[in-house]
């Protein structure tokens, strides 16, 4: 989605690679800060987008750093806020469940499908639309994400392993 971007040299997990912000060996150390955007257009935002691609390639944690400037932008949204929560959450949920740690990944897979289930109460086409689903079916995958666990194969070093059966799939106007 974004080509201008390359993807980092590995997908951070905790405890098996340098923090990637905070570590001098950290792939995204030092790197240029998020570009703030209107609440209105995060959803077609680069960052939105650049998270997207992050977690559809296994980059959870790095999904997450993308999405969370646009939650903290969207502090008086209660539409965008537990949208972009959910999706941190849920990204959170892979990097557990890559990591072995299936009560923390239900417990943030759980929190992730309660607040796509808050989102489904209000016009949810951007969102639908943001996602290439509605968020009532991300909910859905996110229980089921820990429900019917994903086998994880033994990784190739410092590659990404995507743990979810699906992808979030964007239609963007004009795209």
């Amino acid at each position: 989605m974004l080509p201008e971007k390359n993807f980092p040299g590995y997908a951070y997990l905790p405890g098996k690679h340098p923090h990637p912000v905070r570590d001098p060996l950290g792939h995204s150390y030092q790197s240029d800060p998020v570009a703030v955007v209107a609440v209105e257009e995060s959803l077609n935002s680069k960052g939105f987008r650049w998270g997207v691609d992050l977690f559809n390639h296994g980059y959870y944690w790095e999904a997450h750093e993308a999405w969370e400037p646009l939650w903290h932008a969207a502090k008086r949204s209660t539409q965008h806020r537990p949208f972009f929560k959910g999706l941190i959450l849920l990204a959170a949920a892979g990097v557990k469940i890559r990591e072995g740690k299936r009560g923390a990944a239900e417990r943030h897979a759980a929190r992730a499908a309660a607040l796509f289930r808050q989102v489904t109460s209000l016009p949810s086409r951007p969102f639908e639309a943001a996602l290439g689903m509605t968020p009532a079916a991300l909910a859905v995958h996110a229980e089921a994400a820990v429900t019917s666990p994903a086998v994880l194969r033994e990784p190739m070093r410092d590659q990404p392993d995507p743990v979810f059966d699906f992808i979030l799939a964007p239609r963007y106007e004009g795209v």
